[in-house]
């Protein structure tokens, strides 16, 4: 029996075993810690888009549309942590495992095994640049559109049942209840008011809403079966009462604005638009400042993910016979900080209270440095550990804590043995 030899990929043979090792080890973790991380973040909105689409009676389905203009935002979020929790945990498997000290042995050094982790990082910048730089001001826009057109009812604001709902200034409806998602409307009333005075009361079974193709701003309510009570005004002049089978009546929708051009905040201008506002002596002062904050903003954003590799080799690797996950937490509050430490920069430096290069290139130096240190202690001092002491101050805390747990920890009833009898 012949067996057939699958010949493997070009790719697979331009790329080291060594280097297709430690890919298959990042890429795993760093897909489910982005996955993990934008959908902690869209879940929190999306609680909050719920409650606000039912306040302002709007369709579900502009929820998830709203979410979809967020998710470039969020993602230019969990991209970089994405990329240090992977080169982290792939680190800290080999280390953990000790095939970290045999491919030290056998003299491959970290920017060696780094070579993979820098490849992706590469990408993700490209995809992270596209995202901060181009679409995300675009969705943002876009997602405001949203907002602005649910609030002012230009998504087709439902009707709320039960109430008296007021329509073009001089009618009243009430409808008693929805059924079918809205297509069939049970226990209908209107009141309707003409410029001569007149005055019209309906009051119909069920009824439907129908849009018509010659008027886009007028919609038909069809009634079924129903009554129409007609008040002339007039003294002494008794109403006017008609039975129907189906009537139908027109509704003049309101006028609705037409929303504001896109650059009316700094986060929604594209890179070419920055600049040039940015260094333009034709734009306002306070223009001027927000648009070279939100422009050093992006820029420093994009700048600590070529650090990012490092930062996750000197937090991987744990000491030596232990298995502490500090360096994991220590991670993302270094990150999360970092992110805060710059919001606050662009906002004072878009008020023009601070230069940008204090708001955000001295804070960017500072952790660059932290980070390069760090790393340097890992990488080239022997047995050197980059939170050494937090490591050890963190298995004291652990050992008091264990101990204390074990003192409290009721002891488990052993019945002694019995005397035997005196003879």
């Amino acid at each position: 029996m012949r067996t057939r030899s699958r010949t493997p990929s070009p790719l697979l043979n331009v790329i080291p075993a060594i280097d297709r090792y430690i890919l298959r080890l990042t890429i795993v973790p760093m897909l489910g810690v982005f996955a993990l991380a934008a959908s902690l973040l869209m879940l929190d909105k999306m609680l909050r888009l719920f409650d606000f689409v039912a306040v302002e009676g709007g369709p579900v389905g502009v929820v998830f549309k709203m979410l979809g203009a967020l998710i470039p935002e969020y993602a230019s979020l969990a991209i970089p942590l994405g990329l240090l929790l992977g080169v982290l945990l792939a680190f800290r498997k080999l280390a953990t495992s000790s095939e970290l000290d045999t491919m030290r042995g056998v003299g491959m050094s970290y920017l060696r095994l780094l070579r993979m982790p820098y490849a992706i990082t590469l990408a993700l910048v490209a995809v992270n640049v596209a995202l901060v730089f181009y679409i995300q001001p675009l969705s943002r826009y876009y997602y405001e559109q949203l907002e602005y057109e649910l609030r002012s009812g230009a998504l087709g604001a439902s009707i709320k049942v039960g109430e008296f709902t007021t329509l073009a200034d001089r009618m009243a409806l009430r409808i008693e209840e929805s059924e079918d998602e809205g297509r069939r409307l049970v226990g209908i009333f209107a009141r309707v008011a003409n410029a001569k005075g007149q005055v019209l009361s309906i009051s119909a079974r069920e009824g439907a809403f129908l849009a018509t193709r010659d008027n886009p701003d007028t919609i038909i309510l069809r009634l079924t079966e129903g009554t129409i009570i007609q008040d002339t005004g007039m003294r002494g002049q008794t109403p006017r009462v008609l039975s129907f089978s189906r009537h139908d009546l027109p509704i003049d929708l309101p006028a609705i604005e037409k929303f504001r051009a896109r650059g009316d905040e700094t986060r929604e201008y594209i890179l070419p638009e920055l600049l040039q506002m940015g260094w333009s002596r034709k734009a306002a002062p306070g223009q001027r400042d927000a648009s070279v904050a939100s422009f050093n903003f992006r820029l420093v954003e994009i700048l600590m993910m070529f650090l990012m590799p490092l930062l996750a080799v000197a937090l991987a690797i744990p000491p030596k016979r232990s298995t502490s996950a500090l360096g994991v937490f220590v991670s993302i509050i270094m990150v999360v900080a970092y992110h805060k430490v710059n919001q606050y920069g662009e906002d004072v430096a878009a008020l023009g209270r601070l230069d940008p290069v204090l708001a955000f290139w001295v804070p960017f130096a500072l952790f660059a440095g932290l980070i390069v240190w760090m790393y340097y202690r890992v990488a080239h001092v022997p047995g050197g550990q980059a939170i050494g002491a937090l490591e050890m101050a963190f298995a004291k805390l652990s050992r008091r804590l264990a101990k204390l747990f074990a003192r409290r920890r009721p002891r488990a009833y052993r019945p002694q043995p019995e005397a035997a009898p005196a003879k």
